[in-house]
């Protein structure tokens, strides 16, 4: 038998149970192929980058501006988030030292032209991610560009709050866990709703903002347990630029669960179930990685 035979024997024989495969387990079908369809790694990532670019002028200028209450509710959430601990809380702490008026100057100057520069490009990243995952084209400019800056506005509100809502505001972690489960999944459907510019009725999006946020927050809780020994070993071989690897790393594994979330809450309202008690149309796309345009998006 030659070899170009049995190679085409082999090929049959794949095409074949990759078909049967595909009949016995449909959900698994439209889930490879919806993650596809959003470009997960790609997507994660740029997304991480335009938020760890985002973040950088956002916090000076919170340094410079915010009262000194903020400041400490912000370094609370970061460290009860990351589990910041040691030479790590130090380096962040650091920048929100207080600031003498050149500093301030200095920074408001710089720091304002490029935050209003950089603010809206992770909500505009966020944006097309949602808009794949629901198949839906680019919304207009005049009914979204508000809610880019909405979202970053509500967001920073949140993130200021974390450390008193993981806490459950002086209660524990008892109420802490609970309140931060309920507030992520909120904030996690709101943003679907708000960035699809209300193209989608809120029922439907419903499974991905549950997946999104008890996905966020137990990352979260596993951050940790992880990421101060991660970060101290980092600090000590590389300096401040191990801050810098680490948490950049830390926010492309949280993007990722951010897409995975919000992509499978679309197969999910889909189903047949799901789809009547969401009233969701039963009719998806029959091949949404079809619908992907990664050249253009």
């Amino acid at each position: 038998m030659s070899d170009s035979s049995t190679a085409a024997k082999v090929t049959g024989w794949a095409t074949r149970r990759v078909q049967e495969l595909q009949e016995e387990f449909p959900f698994i079908t439209r889930m490879t192929r919806q993650m596809v369809a959003v470009n997960l790694l790609d997507s994660a990532t740029r997304l991480a980058a335009q938020t760890f670019l985002t973040a950088l002028p956002v916090l000076f200028v919170v340094a410079a501006f915010t009262p000194a209450s903020v400041r400490q509710h912000l370094l609370d959430s970061l460290r009860g988030m990351l589990g910041l601990d040691g030479a790590s809380a130090d380096q962040v702490r650091q920048v929100f030292g207080a600031q003498d008026d050149a500093t301030r100057n200095a920074t408001g100057v710089i720091g304002v032209l490029v935050l209003l520069a950089s603010a809206t490009a992770c909500s505009r990243a966020l944006q097309r991610v949602c808009e794949r995952a629901w198949h839906l084209p680019p919304g207009k400019f005049s009914i979204v560009a508000w809610r880019w800056l909405a979202w970053l506005a509500v967001w920073f509100v949140a993130l200021v709050m974390q450390g008193l809502l993981r806490d459950g505001f002086g209660a524990g972690l008892w109420l802490g866990l609970p309140l931060c489960l309920v507030t992520s999944t909120a904030l996690w459907w709101w943003t679907q709703h708000l960035l699809l510019g209300g193209r989608m009725t809120w029922l439907p999006l419903l499974p991905g903002a549950l997946l999104t946020g008890i996905g966020a927050v137990g990352l979260t809780v596993a951050s940790r347990i992880y990421i101060p020994r991660t970060l101290d070993r980092s600090l000590a071989q590389f300096g401040p630029f191990g801050l810098v690897f680490t948490l950049l790393s830390w926010l492309i594994v949280l993007f990722t669960v951010v897409c995975v979330g919000i992509s499978a809450g679309y197969v999910i309202a889909h189903e047949r179930l799901p789809a009547r008690l969401l009233r969701v149309p039963q009719d998806p796309p029959a091949d949404p990685a079809a619908q992907a345009r990664p050249g253009t998006r």
